[in-house]
């Protein structure tokens, strides 16, 4: 398997430190609000990673923190704490906040059949850990008392731009132009290990340590819990592309200080999800959610299908036509999977689904090339095998896919034969007008209308069938 590699901008063979097993570690969200659809695309992706990797033999420990303390709204260290922002905005606090987020974001995940973790570890459990690591770092001389805040230095380093390649006179520049500075680094390019009182007296989670009273900068946290769980060698880390400077980057420099050793061996970051404005972004107020696109009638699984048409390294810009096209591909695809028949005597065909599953590898061993992965589902429906060998291999590529093919080609296939036997019965002319009507309001995209008919339905009695043919009901 070839992945490419962040830190060294090659697609690289990805050998585990310890053959057979992988240590994966995942940037999880900060729970201050709704994840929006932008951010779980790289979710969705990781979670292809982990599940190929399963699928090839592999023995993965997947580990994700959960942010609920510590990330300020500049990445730079400046700004409002993003937890106690949340909880202002909506009277509750902090761990308030952190609870209803957390468990949201972990029912957008299911909904996209995302599968949880196997460690999810909140911030604010790893206090201790985070103190440990800052205090070596100070001993070695890595880090910094000013202000009261504990900084690290990154002038102790060789090289501190890892993914990219600036001047190390940049140092003295600072990370970004448009935040406040903080006359208490040494380097611009310096960040905060730990905060005090000096900083944000109003910070609703404080804790005591060797330097007062205080919490946890952001970027310490994905350092130490990284380690708590996966030891001093890391095989892969992931998160979104934004991450990757200035978060992966003092990551790396804190830990790799801490070791005296390299730490992580593979970096995969997936790249933005755009709207036509630009990259998506909770700042900009109002954003897309799982459950608004639930709202306006989409099946979840159409948005993963919808990520997966794309490679995980290229820019993906959503518009509702774009997801109009996926759902539509997504509904075909099941419709000619529900054609197959489920009971076919035949012979399961080794030769023809060996040569089907190599495609299929191929496709993912080449830095997990989603899109040629999804047409290959394609090649098992036209090819020369029989019904019995395409569902098997279909079932065996959805375990990485997670489309739940099988069981919605099983539910088409009922729902058709339910739509039959209803077409043999009686012709109700208002039943006929309501979904007359409803089929001109999804043409006109007046989604809540399109709602509210078939809530009408419902109540009546009705449950309404989309099929490729159009629409058919059943009724009780």
């Amino acid at each position: 398997m070839f992945l490419y590699n962040s830190l060294s901008h090659l697609k690289e063979e990805f050998i585990p430190n310890e053959p057979g097993k992988v240590k994966l570690y995942t940037c999880g969200p900060t729970v201050y609000h709704y994840a929006h659809i932008g951010n779980l695309r790289t979710y969705i992706m990781e979670d292809i990673l982990e599940k190929y990797l399963r699928y090839s033999g592999l023995d993965v420990l997947r580990v994700m923190n959960i942010t609920d303390v510590g990330h300020l709204a500049s990445d730079a260290d400046t700004g409002e704490d993003k937890m106690l922002k949340g909880a202002q905005r909506e009277n509750k606090t902090v761990m308030e906040i952190a609870k209803f987020y957390t468990d949201a974001f972990f029912d957008d995940c299911a909904k996209l059949n995302i599968k949880t973790p196997d460690v999810v570890q909140p911030a604010t459990g790893c206090i201790d850990e985070f103190i440990r690591v800052i205090e070596k770092l100070l001993e070695d001389g890595y880090a910094y008392r000013a202000g009261e805040n504990i900084y690290f230095d990154t002038s102790k380093l060789k090289k501190y731009y890892v993914f990219q390649d600036f001047k190390e006179e940049d140092l003295a520049v600072g990370v970004r132009d448009d935040v406040e500075a903080d006359d208490n680094k040494r380097n611009k390019a310096d960040f905060v290990l730990w905060f005090t009182k000096s900083k944000f007296e109003n910070q609703a989670l404080k804790w005591d340590s060797p330097w007062g009273v205080g919490y946890p900068g952001w970027h310490i946290e994905c350092s130490c819990i990284s380690m708590k769980y996966c030891g001093e060698k890391l095989d892969i880390h992931c998160g979104g592309i934004d991450n990757a400077f200035p978060h992966h980057t003092n990551e790396i420099a804190q830990s790799e200080a801490y070791l005296g050793h390299k730490w992580c061996n593979y970096w995969f970051h997936v790249h933005h999800l755009n709207d036509q404005s630009g990259k998506m972004s909770k700042s900009k107020g109002e954003f897309l959610t799982v459950s608004l696109l639930q709202q306006k009638g989409y099946d979840p699984l159409a948005y993963r299908l919808f990520c997966l048409q794309s490679h995980y390294r290229k820019t993906l810009v959503f518009s509702f036509d774009n997801l109009d096209n996926a759902s539509q591909t997504y509904r075909k695809l099941i419709d000619r999977i529900a054609a197959l028949n489920p009971d076919d005597p035949a012979e399961y065909d080794s030769e023809g689904a060996a040569a089907l599953e190599a495609k299929f590898r191929a496709a993912l061993d080449n830095d997990l090339n989603t899109s040629l992965a999804v047409t290959v589902l394609y090649d098992v429906l036209k090819a020369d095998i029989n019904d019995k060998t395409k569902l098997a291999l279909i079932g065996q590529f959805d375990q990485v896919l997670c489309l739940d093919l099988l069981a919605k080609a099983a539910a088409a296939r009922n729902s058709q034969a339910a739509a039959e036997q209803n077409a043999q019965g009686e012709d109700d002319p208002e039943i006929s007008r309501l979904i007359e009507a409803r089929q001109q309001a999804r043409k006109e995209k007046n989604w809540a209308e399109a709602d509210r008919i078939r809530d009408e339905l419902a109540a009546m009695g009705i449950t309404i069938i989309d099929t490729k043919d159009g629409v058919r009901w059943t009724r009780g």
